[in-house]
C-alpha cells in the first residue's frame, strides 16, 4: 500500500491537513509529494522491514503456539466443511469458542503449505506488519512523517503486540481489521467518496466481529462520533452514510451468523463455548455479557473473588487494572503519555473547523483507547493480559500525534512543560515497570530514568539558557531524541525478550517474569506461556470443585485447593489435567489438557494413525487442548469431548454411543480437560464412565486408551 497525493491533499476546505483557525493553532501540514523529507520513504520501508524481522525471525521456536487454534487450522486444511464452521476437528464435532475468520486465514495457509509452525504462525506475523503499515498511513494522512513513524514504531515495539503477532490467537487479525476500519473512516471523513469508504469501514468491523465477536464493536463509538461530526456533508447525508456503514457491517458479519443459526443443528458442528448449541448464546453469553459480569457458564472459575469482590481468578478489576503487575508490562509503557498527549492534541486543535480530519483522527483513537481500556479494566469475567493488544494501535497513534503537535508549538513555555512532564513521567513509569522484573537487566531502569531526566530538562529549559540559536536548537533536538529513546527503551527490551522466547499454550504473556502478577489471567512464566513452573504467586486461585493449580505455588490454590503436581487428582494422572502423560503436559509447562496440550509419544501416535483413514475420528478425549495435541501429532481427526473446558454438552452420551456403534470412533483416550465447571455440562464425565465400564483399558507408554471397535467387556454387556 502506498500513500498517494489524494491521501495527503485536502479534499475540501477544512478537511485536509491544514485546518481552519488561527495560524498558531494549525497543525503543520505534511510536505507535498515533491518536498517530502528525503528520509520518509526509506524510513517507512525500514519500519516495515524491521517489523517483519522482529515478528518472523525465530518464529518456529513456539511450535504451533496455541494448539487449540492450530488444530482447528489443521482440521480446516483437511475439510472445507470444518473450515467453514471453524471446527476443532475434521470430523466436525464441535467448533472453537470463537467465530472462524482467523481460522480461515490459517486453514488456507496450512492447506497451501502443509502443516508446520510457519504455516500456522507466519500469517499472524504478516498481519502485524500490515497493522503497523496501516497505522503509519492513517497518522500520515493528517500529520507529519515523523509523527507517523513514531506511531508505527511504538506499535511495533509494544511487547504484547510482538507477542500476539507471533502467535495464533485471533487477536492479530482483530487488530489489523480494527486499524483498517479507522483508515477507511478517515478516508470517508476527508471525502469526497464518503459512502463507499464508510461501507468499507463497516465491512472491516463486520469481519472483526467474525474474528472476536463483540470486542470488535468497542471501536464503534469513536468511528461514529468522528464521522458524524467531521464528514464534509450535510447532516442528513452524514446520517445516511453512517447507516450504510451499519448495513455493511451487518451483512459482512451476519451472513455467517445466519448460516449457523438457520442450519439444522444436528448436521453442523456444535457451537463450542455455548451451552445450547447457539452462536447467539455464545455471543451474548460466554463471550459477551458473561465477560462483563463474570458469569460465563462452563468456564474454569467465575468472576467473584473470595468475600464477594469482583475479578476473582481473573484479577482485581478497577481503573488501575491496565497498570497492574498483570497487564502493565504488556501494554502500559506509553499509556500515561498517550492520555496526556491526547488531551494536549485536542487543545491544540480546539479552534479547527468542524471538518478537521486531524481532530477527527484524535477523537477516533482516544475513544478507542478509553472505551476498550475501561471495558478491560472493569470486566469481571475471563480476562487475560494479552487481550490488551487491542489497545496498542490507539496508544501508539496518540503518542505520535500528540508528540508532534506539542513539538511544533514548543516555542510556547506551556508546551515545553507538557513535553518535559511527559518525558519525565514516561521515564519514571518505565523505571517502575522495569523494577517489577527483579534481577532482569537491572541497569536498564536506571539508564532509562537518567536519559529521561536529562531529556526532559533539555526540552524544558533549553530555550531559557539564552544560548546561540544554533546551539539551542541542537540541545532541544538532543532532548527530543533522548525523550524518544527513554520512552521506547523499556518496551523495546521487553519486546526483544519476548521474541527470543518460545510461547505456547492458551495463556501467554510478553516479557520476563513479573513479581506480584497474580490471578488466573496469566502473568509471565505462568500457565501455558513458557517453560517452567507457574508464576510467582503465593496462593493461586483454585478450580471449582476444590482442585488447585498444579505445582509452582506455595499452596497451589484456594483454601480448598489441592497442592499441585502429581497428587491423586492432580496433573499427569488418569483423572487429572495431563491426559495420563506426566506432569506439565506439552511444551510450555502449562496444565496439560486445559491450558496447554500434552506431549504425545511416538508409540501412542503410531497406534492412533493405524487405520485412521477408515474412521471419522481416530480418537476422542476430554478437552480441546488434549485433543489438539493428539490431532497435531498424528494429523488425524480427534474429537474434543466437551470443547475447550470439557464442560460443553457435546456430544451427548447418546450421540457418542451412536457414533461408536456406527464405527465412527476408534480410540478413547482417558484423562483430559477439567470437565464440568461453573454450571457447565458433565457429559464428559458421563462418557468417560460409560467407556470405562464398557471397554477394556489398554496402557501405551503411560497413556490409558480404550479400543471402541473391540468387543465390549462383559461388565458392559
Amino acid at each position: 500500500m502506498t500513500t498517494t497525493t489524494s491521501q495527503i491533499a485536502p479534499a475540501a476546505p477544512g478537511t485536509g491537513p491544514i485546518e481552519a483557525g488561527p495560524a498558531d493553532e494549525r497543525p503543520t501540514p505534511p510536505a507535498p509529494p515533491g518536498r517530502r523529507p528525503r528520509w520518509e520513504v526509506p524510513g517507512f520501508v525500514g519500519l516495515l522491514v524491521a517489523s517483519a524481522v522482529l515478528y518472523l525471525v525465530g518464529l518456529s521456536a513456539s511450535g504451533y503456539g496455541n494448539s487449540f487454534y492450530a488444530a482447528a487450522a489443521q482440521a480446516g486444511s483437511r475439510s472445507w466443511w470444518a473450515l467453514l464452521w471453524g471446527a476443532s476437528d475434521a470430523g466436525g464435532s464441535i467448533t472453537v469458542d470463537k467465530p472462524p475468520a482467523s481460522l480461515w486465514v490459517m486453514g488456507l495457509s496450512v492447506r497451501l503449505f502443509g502443516l508446520s509452525s510457519w504455516s500456522v504462525l507466519a500469517p499472524q506475523a504478516l498481519m502485524g506488519v500490515a497493522a503497523v503499515a496501516l497505522t503509519y498511513l492513517v497518522v500520515r494522512r493528517h500529520f507529519s512523517a515523523g509523527a507517523a513513524l513514531l506511531a508505527g514504531a511504538a506499535l511495533a515495539l509494544t511487547p504484547v503486540a510482538a507477542l500476539m503477532f507471533r502467535f495464533d490467537n485471533p487477536d492479530a487479525l482483530l487488530v489489523l481489521l480494527l486499524v483498517a476500519s479507522v483508515w477507511a473512516t478517515m478516508r470517508a471523513v476527508d471525502g469526497p467518496r464518503t459512502t463507499r469508504w464508510m461501507a468499507l469501514a463497516g465491512v472491516f468491523v463486520g469481519l472483526a466481529f467474525l474474528t472476536k465477536q463483540l470486542q470488535a464493536f468497542l471501536v464503534l463509538p469513536g468511528l461514529a462520533v468522528a464521522f458524524l461530526w467531521a464528514a464534509p456533508l450535510p447532516w442528513l447525508k452524514r446520517l445516511r452514510d453512517g447507516l450504510v456503514a451499519v448495513a455493511a457491517m451487518v451483512v459482512s458479519a451476519g451472513w455467517w451468523v445466519a448460516l449457523v443459526e438457520l442450519w439444522p443443528a444436528a448436521s453442523r458442528p456444535y457451537v463450542g463455548g455455548s451451552q445450547g448449541n447457539s452462536f447467539l448464546q455464545l455471543t451474548f453469553g460466554y463471550n459477551g455479557f458473561g465477560r462483563l459480569t463474570g458469569q460465563e457458564v462452563g468456564s474454569v472459575g467465575g468472576g467473584t473473588a473470595p468475600g464477594g469482590g469482583q475479578g476473582g481468578g481473573w484479577g482485581a478489576t478497577g481503573i488501575t487494572r491496565m497498570f497492574s503487575a498483570e497487564a502493565g508490562g504488556q501494554i502500559a509503557w506509553l499509556l500515561p503519555a498517550a492520555l496526556v498527549l491526547a488531551v494536549g492534541a485536542l487543545w491544540a486543535l480546539r479552534r479547527a473547523g468542524r471538518t478537521s480530519g486531524a481532530r477527527a483522527q484524535v477523537v477516533v483513537w482516544l475513544a478507542w483507547l478509553l472505551v476498550t481500556g475501561l471495558t478491560f479494566s472493569f470486566m469481571a469475567g475471563i480476562f487475560h493480559a494479552y487481550y490488551t493488544v487491542a489497545l496498542a494501535p490507539a496508544i501508539a497513534a496518540l503518542v505520535g500525534i500528540g508528540a508532534e503537535l506539542a513539538w511544533r508549538r514548543r516555542a510556547a513555555w506551556g508546551w515545553r512543560v507538557l513535553l518535559a512532564v511527559v518525558t519525565l513521567g514516561t521515564g519514571w513509569w518505565s523505571w517502575a515497570l522495569l523494577g517489577r522484573s527483579a534481577g532482569w537487566n537491572g541497569w536498564l531502569r536506571w539508564a532509562v530514568l537518567a536519559v529521561a531526566t536529562v531529556a526532559g530538562l533539555l526540552v524544558a529549559v533549553g530555550p531559557a539558557l539564552l544560548l546561540q540559536p544554533a546551539v539551542e536548537r541542537r540541545l532541544v533536538a538532543l532532548g527530543a531524541a533522548g525523550a524518544v529513546l527513554a520512552g521506547l527503551a523499556g518496551p523495546t527490551a521487553y519486546t526483544l525478550q519476548t521474541v527470543s522466547t518460545a510461547h505456547t499454550g492458551s495463556i501467554v504473556s510478553a516479557g520476563p517474569t513479573v513479581t506480584g502478577a497474580t490471578g488466573f489471567g496469566g502473568g509471565p512464566g505462568r500457565f501455558g506461556s513458557r517453560g517452567g513452573a507457574p508464576g510467582t504467586t503465593t496462593n493461586g486461585p483454585g478450580f471449582p470443585g476444590g482442585q488447585g493449580f498444579p505445582g509452582g505455588a506455595t499452596n497451589g490454590g484456594t483454601t480448598n485447593g489441592q497442592a499441585g503436581g502429581g497428587t491423586t487428582n492432580g496433573q499427569g494422572t488418569t483423572n487429572g489435567f495431563g491426559a495420563g502423560n506426566g506432569p506439565g503436559g506439552g511444551g510450555g509447562g502449562g496444565m496439560g489438557g486445559l491450558l496447554d496440550g500434552t506431549s504425545v509419544s511416538s508409540q501412542v501416535a503410531t497406534l492412533l494413525e493405524q487405520g485412521a483413514s477408515g474412521y471419522r475420528w481416530a480418537a476422542a478425549t476430554t478437552g480441546s487442548q488434549n485433543a489438539a495435541s493428539y490431532q497435531l501429532a498424528t494429523q488425524t481427526s480427534v474429537m474434543p469431548i466437551g470443547g475447550f473446558n470439557g464442560s460443553d454438552p457435546s456430544p451427548t452420551l447418546a450421540q457418542f454411543q451412536a457414533w461408536v456403534a456406527a464405527g465412527d470412533v476408534h480410540w478413547y483416550i482417558a484423562g483430559g480437560g477439567l470437565g464440568r465447571s461453573n454450571g457447565g455440562s458433565d457429559v464428559a464425565t458421563q462418557i468417560q464412565q460409560w467407556v470405562e465400564s464398557t471397554y477394556t483399558a489398554t496402557t501405551v507408554d503411560g497413556v490409558t486408551l480404550y479400543d471402541l471397535t473391540a468387543t465390549p467387556a462383559s461388565s458392559g454387556s
